[in-house]
Parts: structure tokens; sequence; C-alpha cells
């Protein structure tokens, strides 16, 4: 099983490069230093190095504590002594500073320039393996044929599709799969109110997607089926019973009794109502640049589970009670008794379930299957892990539950029975909106034509929101604040956009000027330290890409960009590339420029967000 809260050392965090060659030299050389200084051997697995602090100079840091005993010093004699052998002795530090028991050691910039070209061999997007599955399935979006797609299936949307392409740029397997929920009472729901009510509208008279004219007749039975239990309640039925026994809710069971039973009508009616939502998804996914290599339907898994059922019941793992229905005991897991079969044959979320989960292993024979489906299900994906078990099914293990946070609005949770949801359509069209304004009001469109602005305007809008959704930690609930959504400065997509529109702007101009990326740098011996932090940001890309893959967090790309395009920021602040004199210099800044620019577009494509050349 694929660990994903598997441990990783803090210098691996912070460095790529640095960790593989840089870091060994520098173990060895501090070996060396100590053998010369105080004569004692130390390994170099003992030599524990970490990030140095920001507030202090170096790169990195030594804590000499452990080795007192051992070398018969005190932690600050050790450092100073160390670092002044070092400096004496060894090309790759250019100086230190003791704070108390940490030795901070300063790496030459020559070590630097030497990284840069490392970094050139490698350019970023290239796969980055961390030994994890190599056959991955990513099922996201999930969506109910019942209702558009609102702000929390964006969530959804963009972890599900970040996650996979953070998967693949391991070099791995992956296939993105969606089951869509097409069948089940809340189906029925949506086609009894539009049986009733719906007078034959369709799309195209009510000039609205499917999927939202779904969604109407959806909350609509919620408004009818309330009425009529408030109405039996006033006639003094208990409200648990007046809940099952409003007229509404009976039919809508009727018509899932009905549909399970293959009637002609019936199924002829959600045939047709769910065309209308397919076509409306297709848009929206379009529109949001989220794909799928497969497709999966609950109307064509939840036979295969009730066969799973039987299976269990032949093999004497579930059992069967007195009404019919069929229950697994799951106490000794701690999750006490589970529904599988409803007394009256139909099945339930989870009979479906584990017909998926078989048929995604018949599919793709995978190593790991992650299901991105919110905290509030994580009781029920533990019951389908333990019931596959139960089965003693093989790919009962490699199932993954990627749970995520809920997306609150400051008005309270959100609620589609109710029609108090976050539409989809309608919030990319908001932030597209949003970034036109922005865009014009910087007065940055001059030789755009009508479409390629257009083109910009929805990429920043879309940036914006991808951004803003995937840079909290998954595992965190979230407040979507509509105004601080759509903000296009400060720590969000937009910002990052504009830093590679910048980037391509000076790669335009180098080209122009003719100024070559190809120079030898061997000559180059110093560099400002902002140079020098870019190098070290830009060799960080690598090991944040198995970080966010270990953990299934987008946010740790998401944090990378962002500190990728401040760190350019300041470097474009601080260095003047084109009035630089030396010739060298100024081709290192540029070239230092593109692999900034490939590295923000290699961070930003994992999150599924274009990045613009030209604002």
């Amino acid at each position: 099983m694929y660990p994903p809260e598997a441990p990783v050392p803090a210098s691996f965090k912070r460095f790529a490069f640095l960790v593989q060659q840089l870091e060994q030299t520098l173990k060895a050389a501090l070996g060396t230093a100590i053998q010369q200084v105080f004569g004692t051997e130390v390994p170099a697995a003992q030599l524990s190095l970490q990030p140095t602090r920001k507030e202090f100079a170096g790169q990195f840091t030594l804590v000499t504590f452990p080795f007192t005993k051992t070398l018969g010093k005190g932690p600050e004699q050790i450092g100073q002594a160390v670092g002044e052998w070092l400096v004496a002795n060894s090309p790759l530090v250019s100086g230190y500073n003791v704070v108390k028991g940490f030795l901070n050691l300063e790496i030459a910039d020559t070590e630097w320039v030497k990284a840069f070209e490392q970094l050139l061999l490698k350019p970023a997007g290239a796969p980055v393996p961390t030994g994890g599955p190599q056959n991955v399935v990513v099922e996201y979006s999930s969506p109910n044929t019942n209702k558009p797609l609102h702000l929390g299936h964006l969530r959804n949307n963009f972890l599900g599709y970040s996650v996979a392409e953070i998967l693949k740029a391991t070099g791995a397997t992956v296939t993105k799969a969606n089951l869509v929920n097409d069948r089940g009472i809340h189906i029925c729901k949506s086609m009894l109110a539009y049986q009733q009510y719906g007078q034959g509208e369709t799309p195209q008279s009510a000039g609205i997607k499917g999927d939202h004219l779904a969604g109407k007749y959806y909350v609509l039975f919620e408004k009818h089926y309330r009425e009529q239990v408030r109405q039996l309640e006033a006639e003094g039925v208990a409200p648990d019973v007046a809940k099952r026994q409003a007229p509404m809710m009976l039919e809508a069971q009727d018509m899932l009794r009905a549909w399970e039973a293959g009637d002609e009508q019936v199924v002829s009616l959600w045939k047709q109502m769910n065309g209308w939502v397919y076509e409306g998804f297709d848009a929206t996914y379009q529109n949001i640049g989220v794909d799928f290599d497969k497709y999966y339907y609950e109307s064509g898994t939840y036979l295969l589970g009730k066969e799973r059922v039987e299976e269990g019941l032949q093999k004497g793992v579930f059992f069967r009670k007195e009404d019919g229905s069929v229950w697994v005991d799951l106490k000794e897991e701690g999750l006490d008794e589970k529904l599988l079969l409803r007394a009256d044959g139909t099945s339930v979320y989870i009979t479906q379930d584990l017909g998926t989960a078989e048929l995604k292993y018949q599919d793709f024979g995978y190593d790991l299957s992650v299901y991105v489906i919110a905290d509030e299900q994580n009781y029920h994906m533990q019951v389908l892990k333990a019931v596959l078990q139960k089965l003693g099914k093989p790919y009962a293990d490699a199932i993954y539950h990627l749970s995520y946070g809920m997306v609150d609005l400051p008005s309270g949770k959100m609620k589609s029975r109710e029609g108090t949801v976050v539409d989809a359509d309608e919030l990319v069209r908001e932030v597209v909106d949003a970034a036109q304004a922005a865009t014009l009001e910087k007065g940055k469109t001059e030789g755009l034509s009508e479409d390629e602005l257009a083109q910009l305007y929805h990429m920043l809008g879309l940036g914006a929101l991808k951004y803003y959704l995937l840079k909290v930690d998954p595992k965190k609930r979230m407040l979507f604040n509509p105004e601080e959504s759509v903000k296009l400065e400060g720590d969000t997509g937009p910002f990052i956009q504009y830093s590679h529109a910048r980037i391509a702007a000076i790669l335009r101009k180098a080209a122009e000027m003719g100024i070559s990326q190809a120079a030898d740098l061997s000559t180059l011996t110093e560099l400002p330290a902002a140079a020098r932090e870019m190098v070290q940001e830009l060799g960080r890309y690598a090991s944040v890409v198995q970080e966010a893959a270990r953990t299934f967090s987008p946010a740790v790309v998401a944090q990378y960009a962002y500190d990728v395009a401040r760190a350019y920021n300041r470097f474009y602040t601080d260095i003047k590339i084109f009035t630089e004199p030396n010739e060298t210099s100024r081709s290192f800044y540029v070239a230092l420029s593109a692999q900034t620019g490939r590295t923000i577009k290699a961070s930003l494509g994992l999150l599924g967000i274009q990045v613009p050349d030209r604002m």
C-alpha cells in the first residue's frame, strides 16, 4: 500500500539536486573537517543536515549538539572550529556563522552555478520517480444526475484532476475515472417532479442547460414534499413518520422499484432526463478544463454489486434479517452493522460501490485506487474497504480514500435540495468577468485580438478559481469567500500567471537583442543573493512533486508555484537584466528566467492551470 503519510526528511523537502549531490559532497567535507580538527572520525550517516532558517545566512545547517561527548568540546566551539576549517580548505563553503549549537554554512557561488547547469539537464516536467504505485486509478467528480455541478463539485474535480496529474509526473500510469450516480431515490425525485409539473419542458424550450433543468425539478420535489410533511404533522402524525409517509416520497420509492423492474415508461423518462444532464455535464467539464479516461455508471455497476452481496451471503460473511434486508456485521472493525440491500431488494450506495471497485480492477488491475470523496463519507469508505476485505478481494487493500474537507459559505453549509448552492457554471462566469475587469483596469491588452482576449480572461478567471480551491490542504474544511476568490493579486493564481507572462516578455526581448542562453558559465564566480535564491527555489521542483504525490496534496505544488513567482519578482526587482555589463552574467540571468518560466508552467500545469505568454 502506498504510504501517503511517509515521513520525508526536512532537507529533502527543500532541495532536489542538492539532496542527491551537494549535500553528499558537503557531508564528506564535514567529515574531513572533523577528522582534521579533532582527530576523530564521524560517519557521514551521523551528520544530519537541515535547511538554514531564513533569518540566518547560509543554506545548510549542521546541528553540533550530538558531537559534544565524542569530540569533548562545547557545541559552539565545535561549530566555530569546523566552520573555520571549511572556509579555509573547502571550495564548497564560502562562509559560516554559529548560532548556539547550529553551524550555518554558506555554499560558494560557483557551486550554485554548477547546480543550475545540472538543472538545465533535468527540465521541469520530466518524470520524478517516487517508488510508489505505478498503476493508479483516480476516481473523482462522481456527480448525481439530478442537479448541476456546484462549488463543492469544483473542489472535487480540481482536486482529482490535479492529484492525477501529480501522480503522472512521478512516472505512474494513471487512469482518470468518473462514476456517474445516475440511479437511485434522488434521481427518482427529480423525475417524479418533472413528471407531475414539467408539462413537457425541455432544455431547448426552457433555454437552460439540461443539468440545470433537472436540478430545478429536484428543488421543486423538495418544496412539495416538505409541504406534504408539514400537512401530515399538522394532522398529528409524528415527524419521522410524516417524512416516510408523505405521498411524494412513497411515489418516488415506487418509481425506484419500477425502474429496477425495467418499467418501460419510467426507464424512458430516465434516459431522456439523464441525456439532458450528460450534455450539461460535458459542457461544464470542457469549460473548467477537466477530463476523464473512463466513465462508469451506477446503473451499470449496481447489479454486479448485488452479485457480490449474494456472494457474501453464500460465504456467511453477510446475513439476512427477517424483513429480507441484507447486512454485514462490522462491529469487530469498530463500524457497527451496515445495510447492503434493502428489504424490497433495491440496492443502496454501497451495493454499487462493490460492483464499481471490481469493474475498475477488472479493467485496469490497479495497485492503487484513489477515491476523491468529501470527508462526510469517511465512514462509508471505511465500510467499503472492510466489506471487500471480508469478501477476500485482492484489491481491497489498494483502496485509498482521499478525504477532503467540505466547502462552506459565509452563510453556512450548501444544500442542493434547498437550492442554496453556488452554481459551478455561474461561478466560472463571475471569475472570468472579474478577470476581464482587472485586466482592463491595468490596461495590458494591447495587441491582442478579441478571441485572444476572451481566452486570456477565461485562463485568468479559471486560474484564480482553481488556485483558490487547491492552495488549501485537501484535509481542511474551507470557507469560500466569493470576494476573496476573485482577487487577482497577492497569493493568487493570476499573480503567478502574470509572472510567467513577464518572463515570456523578457525572453522575447532577449531574443531581439541576440542574447544567448547557451553561454559558458564556468567563468561565473559571483552571484547576487537574488540569483542564488532563484537557483535554490528551482532546485526544489522534484522534491515538491514527490512530496505532493506522497501526501496527495496539490496545496504543496500551489505553495511552491507561489514561492517561485515571488522569488522571481524579487530577482526581477533587484537585477537589471538588460543593463548588466557582463555578457556572461546577462546570459545567465536570461537562462535563469527561462528555467523559471518552464518551472512555473510545469507547476501550474499540475494544478490544471494554464499560463499566458502575454498579459
